[in-house]
């Protein structure tokens, strides 16, 4: 398992159907290695803490596994007209990881880096602003029939994170996947 990207963004205007929001969505990666404290990256904000952030929503990690599927998506409802790959960052996403799949990833479960610890907590709920940035209107409907969703993190020891690293994961009590759960918050259980 592997960080391929580590992504930060500020809060900025998003432009939706003529009215501006304020989003972070917008990640982009950054070099060398950033520090990682309770609430997150150093130099990366949230614009709503009331859905993204905090103490258990510290940090957003997204397999790049499923960025083919988005692409077809957005293919498929005319936002590209070629085979263009998404940037990391693209899904809002800090961390940028390939080996780790939602199935695979339980709540309680750690993720361990080289010189600090993730908890996973629970799975992403997309909303209006995820439509806006794929292209599409029902690209969160689209995440919900995926589950590709990625996870949420929480700090459980503070330290550093850079690209490149690899991790273990330390298993947590595996009562519940991040998969079941997100299915079991759309109202149907998600392989």
């Amino acid at each position: 398992m592997q960080l391929l990207s580590l992504n930060t963004g500020t809060a900025r205007p998003l432009r939706i159907e003529g009215r501006d929001f304020l989003s972070a969505i917008g990640k982009t990666p950054v070099s060398g290695p950033v520090a990682v404290g309770a609430l997150g990256l150093a130099g990366d904000e949230q614009a709503d803490p009331s859905v993204h952030g905090g103490l258990s929503k510290a940090l957003y990690a997204y397999p790049q596994e499923h960025l083919p599927y988005w692409q077809a998506q957005r293919r498929e409802h005319g936002v590209s007209l070629f085979d263009e790959v998404l940037p990391p960052g693209f899904m809002g996403e800090n961390l940028s990881l390939s080996g780790l799949l939602e199935a695979d990833a339980w709540v309680g479960d750690l993720l361990h880096f080289p010189d600090c610890v993730l908890r996973v907590t629970e799975p992403r709920q997309p909303c209006f602003k995820f439509n806006a940035v794929m292209g599409f209107a029902h690209a969160s409907k689209r995440m919900a029939q995926s589950g590709h969703c990625g996870f949420y993190l929480a700090v459980h020891t503070p330290g550093t994170l850079q690209a490149g690293q690899t991790f273990r994961l330390q298993p947590g009590t595996r009562a519940l996947s991040v998969a079941q759960a997100f299915g079991g918050k759309r109202g149907k259980h998600l392989r």
